[in-house]
C-alpha cells in the first residue's frame, strides 16, 4: 500500500528555525502555512537567515536572492485554526521547554484533521514526552531539522512509544522530497542522530572555555583546521543563539542530572548580559563582522 503523500504542512512557531523550515519546504512546492503569536516576528527572521546565509559564506537553499520569492509562497496565519486547516503534517517549532511544548500539541491535536502528523522540531526533547498529550500518539514523531539556510540539509526522524510505521515512513519521505537527508534514529535517543555529536562537542568546548583551559577563539581555530569549516563551535553557537543552547543544555542536565551535563554559568551570564550571539550582535564574536571572517585569524592565535 503507498503511502499518504505529505503535501499541506503547518509551522508552528516563526523563530529563526521554524521560519527556515518554512522556506525549504515552500521552495520544494510543499504548500506551507505557518502561524506565531508574535505576528512580526517571520520578517525579523527573514533578515536573520539572509544575514547568516551572508555571514557563512554558504550556499544557500533557497539561494540568497530566491528568498523574498519563496517567502510569499507561505501563508501567514493569524489563527491556529487557520494554519491547521487541511492540513497533512504540523511542525511545532516552539521554545525548548516540556511544559510549553506538550500545551502546544495539546491545542494542535484538538483543531487538526485526524489524518494529521504532528511532529515537534525539538532539538533535544524525545516526542515520547509530548505524545500524551494528544489523543493520536501513533500519529506522533520528532523531525528535526539543522542550520538549513547554511546548506545544512538533513533531519532527525524519530518516532515515540507508539509511532506508526507509516506515519515514520511518511515523514521520512517528506524530508526527502524538500531536499534534506533524513537521520532515522531507530531507538529512543535524547540528543536524536547527529544532535547527539554535535551536543557532545558543545558540551566539551563550554566547559574548556569556562574552566579555563583554553581561549574560545583557540578552540575555533582547531575545528576550522581540522574540519575545514568557516567557523568553529563557538561561532555556530552563536548562530543559534546562546539562549538556545543554554535550553537545550539544561534540557540534557534535567534528563541525567549529572553536574557534568549543567550548562556553564559564564555561558548563564552571557544571555543574563543579552549577549546571545548574532542576533544581538554580540555573542562570543562581535558581528556583523566577527573576528573568524578575518583571513589572518587562524594564524594569530591567542595571546596569554
Amino acid at each position: 500500500m503507498s503511502l499518504q503523500k505529505i503535501e499541506k504542512v503547518a509551522v508552528i512557531g516563526t523563530g529563526t528555525l521554524g521560519t527556515q523550515i518554512a522556506l525549504q519546504a515552500a521552495f520544494y512546492g510543499t504548500r506551507v502555512t505557518a502561524y506565531d503569536p508574535d505576528h512580526t516576528q517571520f520578517e525579523r527572521m527573514l533578515k536573520m537567515i539572509r544575514f547568516r546565509i551572508q555571514n557563512s559564506g554558504k550556499k544557500a537553499t533557497p539561494a540568497f536572492e530566491d528568498i523574498p520569492g519563496t517567502a510569499k509562497k507561505i501563508i501567514l496565519c493569524s489563527s491556529l485554526e487557520e494554519a491547521l486547516r487541511d492540513v497533512d503534517l504540523v511542525i511545532e517549532a516552539v521554545p525548548e521547554d516540556i511544559p510549553i511544548k506538550r500545551e502546544v500539541f495539546g491545542k494542535l491535536d484538538a483543531i487538526a484533521p485526524k489524518k494529521a502528523i504532528l511532529a515537534t522540531n525539538s532539538s533535544s526533547i524525545p516526542i515520547s514526552k509530548i505524545e500524551s498529550a494528544t489523543g493520536r500518539p501513533e500519529k506522533c514523531m520528532n523531525i528535526h531539522f539543522y542550520a538549513l539556510e547554511i546548506k545544512q540539509g538533513m533531519a532527525d526522524v524519530m518516532g515515540g512509544t507508539r509511532t506508526s510505521d507509516d506515519t515514520f515512513d511518511q515523514g521520512r519521505e517528506w524530508v526527502r522530497s524538500i531536499g534534506c537527508i533524513p537521520l532515522a534514529v531507530n531507538k529512543e535517543s535524547l540528543g536524536f542522530c547527529f544532535n547527539r555529536v554535535w551536543r557532545a562537542v558543545k558540551r566539551e568546548t563550554l566547559h574548556m572555555w569556562a574552566d579555563g583551559i583554553s581561549d574560545f577563539q583557540d578552540i575555533d581555530r582547531g575545528w576550522m583546521v581540522f574540519t575545514g569549516m568557516a567557523q568553529g563551535p563557538f561561532g555556530m553557537m552563536d548562530n543559534i543563539g546562546l539562549d538556545v543552547v543554554y535550553g537545550i543544555e539544561m534540557v540534557y542536565y534535567e534528563e541525567s542530572r549529572d553536574l557534568k551535563d549543567y550548562p556553564p554559568e559564564k555561558l548563564k551570564a552571557m544571555i543574563d548580559r543579552k549577549e546571545m550571539g548574532v542576533k544581538t550582535g554580540k555573542g562570543f564574536y562581535t558581528y556583523p563582522n566577527p573576528a573568524y571572517k578575518d583571513p589572518s585569524f587562524l594564524k594569530k592565535g591567542t595571546c596569554r
